[in-house]
Formats: structure tokens, C-alpha cells, sequence
């Protein structure tokens, strides 16, 4: 709840920066196929795919606040608020879900899995998970607040932003391990410029779920 809070408290203002792998994307999806953006946000990443062709996109997010923005941003986008921790809508129903910068905002290992676990169900045998995330960084900067708040949480590489958000960045072991599911396609080690305009270690992911249900 307090990062429900958080995120419509910014909805309004916050500027997402990670850039889509578009060149990816468009080899292994194609245009006609269905799309599930989650965590989406107000929608920038659905734009960019709009922009580039893709008309069957659907985005969710928790955040009531970002979904108005989106739907006034972008008022031919599909963006629907999610208010349950399932994915409402049924098994085998699209080609691709994207989840971008979304597991730094997941701090508890259970809630990703779950998270996962209703990504897979949701998506067709043989769709493909895109996943933009943050890896570890060993800065400074970084290695001070992991170890601070380590005690707190219980994980390292979480930590606290002073303006009241709590993120989360990962292990590629971890990674990998949550992603078990899904047979690794692509993979690969990215530098992001965070939200509020630090550098971060990162990745790009892409995954099929196997061809039987």
C-alpha cells in the first residue's frame, strides 16, 4: 500500500528513462500479435510499440494515478488499473508480456515468484517475457545503501529513496532463478539512467514459455 501511495503521489511528474529494445522486440514479436504491458505505467513503452505499429496492446498498473495520466497522454491506448494481485484475464491469452522496470519496484522474493507465475499463466504456449530490470551496482553510492538496509529488509540490494519509494536491485543469479520457467532467448547487460538520473547496472530479457500448456 505505502508504494501504491507513493507511485500515484508521482504519477503526475516522474519521467521513466530506460529505453525499450525496439530492435529486439520487433524481431521476435510481430506486429499482429497480442501485447501485455505490466506495471505499465502511463504507458510510454505501449506508445513507442503504437508508434512503431503494434495495435493489439493492452497495459496494467496499480497506480490509479499513472493510469490517468497515460489515458490522457495517450487516449488510444488501452490502460486499465489493476486491483488485484492476479492478472485479470485468463490463461493462454497473449503472445508477449513486457515487464519494464517493474521487479525494482517488488521487494519480496514471494510476491515476484507470484508475480511470475501469473505472467506464465497468462501468456500463450510459445509467448514471449520481455524483461527491462536493474542489476547490483558496486559504487559507492550503491554498496552504502544495499548494506544499510540489508538489516531492514533482509536482502540485499534493496533499498530506500528519501522521497519515500522503496526499490529493489537484483542479482543476475536471482534473475535467472526466477525466470526458470521461460527458456532464455536473449540476454543482455545494459547501462540505465535511473529515474532520477543516476547511472545503474541493468539487462534486457527475452523468454518463450514452453509450447505445452
Amino acid at each position: 500500500m505505502e508504494q501504491q501511495t507513493y507511485w500515484n503521489r508521482v504519477s503526475q511528474t516522474k519521467i521513466f528513462t530506460t529505453p525499450f529494445q525496439s530492435e529486439t522486440f520487433l524481431q521476435l514479436i510481430p506486429k499482429e500479435c497480442t501485447v501485455l504491458d505490466v506495471g505499465c505505467g502511463y504507458g510510454r513503452t505501449l506508445d513507442e510499440l503504437y508508434q512503431l505499429g503494434y495495435r493489439r496492446l493492452t497495459g496494467i498498473d496499480f497506480s490509479q494515478g499513472m493510469i490517468d495520466r497515460g489515458r490522457n497522454l495517450f487516449p488510444y491506448l488501452d490502460l486499465q488499473v489493476k486491483t488485484s494481485v492476479q492478472i485479470d484475464y485468463p490463461d493462454n491469452s497473449f503472445d508477449s508480456v513486457i515487464l519494464f522496470a517493474v521487479l525494482t519496484c517488488i521487494t519480496d522474493n514471494n510476491e515476484q515468484k507470484n508475480l511470475i507465475s501469473e505472467i506464465h499463466r497468462v501468456l500463450k504456449p510459445n509467448g514471449i517475457l520481455y524483461v527491462n530490470d536493474f542489476l547490483l551496482n558496486t559504487d559507492e553510492r550503491n554498496l552504502l545503501r544495499y548494506q544499510q538496509f540489508e538489516k531492514k529488509y533482509g536482502t540485499y540490494g534493496i533499498f530506500e529513496l528519501p522521497e519515500g519509494a522503496v526499490l529493489r536491485h537484483h542479482s543476475e543469479a536471482w534473475i535467472y532463478k526466477l525466470l526458470a520457467d521461460f527458456k532464455s532467448i536473449h540476454y543482455q547487460r545494459l547501462t540505465f539512467t535511473t529515474m532520477n538520473g543516476h547511472t545503474s547496472n541493468g539487462f534486457c530479457y527475452f523468454g518463450k514459455k514452453s509450447g505445452q500448456n
